[in-house]
């Protein structure tokens, strides 16, 4: 059976992540969407939240399920005996980004590999930080976001 994680903050998730995540499941017969600390960002929606809410977005696809993690993907990919990290890339700074990122976590744990997968067009401008923004100043970042947990994701940023 072919298995992948997908790592990330999903602070909060957005319709480019959950592009990624039904590309993946495509491919893969098993997805686990894991919820990652990024000790570099401070983070809006507490992360069991954001599990709770990935786990309302992957309930239409069936083989994808959510975790959390809070230490280095390299020992998560251990203990889950999983070697395949996809991440999804928008455009080249993520993707040197994230062929550093690999790199890293290579030399960490040599079981790893990672696939990038090109986000479509009109989901390369999607990133948590620009919805965090728009919701900050007032904005209504809803179209940047899954339809099934967009008023919840609102409520989340509005309480920040």
């Amino acid at each position: 059976m072919s298995s992948c994680v997908i790592p990330g903050s999903f602070d909060p998730v957005t319709k480019g992540h959950m592009e990624i995540i039904r590309k993946a499941a495509k491919i893969f017969d098993r997805v686990t969407v894991t919820v990652m600390i990024n000790v570099h960002k401070s983070g809006t929606i507490p992360p069991k939240e954001r599990v709770r809410i990935l786990e309302k977005c992957l309930h239409e696809i069936g083989n994808a399920k959510a975790d959390l993690w809070e230490g280095l993907l390299a020992d998560y990919m251990r203990l889950h005996r999983e070697t395949c990290v996809v991440r999804g890339v928008r455009n080249s700074a993520d993707c040197e980004a994230e062929m550093t990122s690999a790199a890293v976590n290579r030399q960490l744990n040599p079981a790893i590999q990672t696939i990038l997968i090109p986000a479509d067009g009109e989901m390369s401008c999607i990133s948590s930080s620009a919805v965090r923004e728009i919701a900050s100043f007032g904005g209504d970042p809803r179209p940047f976001l899954p339809e099934e947990a967009a008023e919840e994701i609102m409520r989340a940023l509005s309480k920040q």
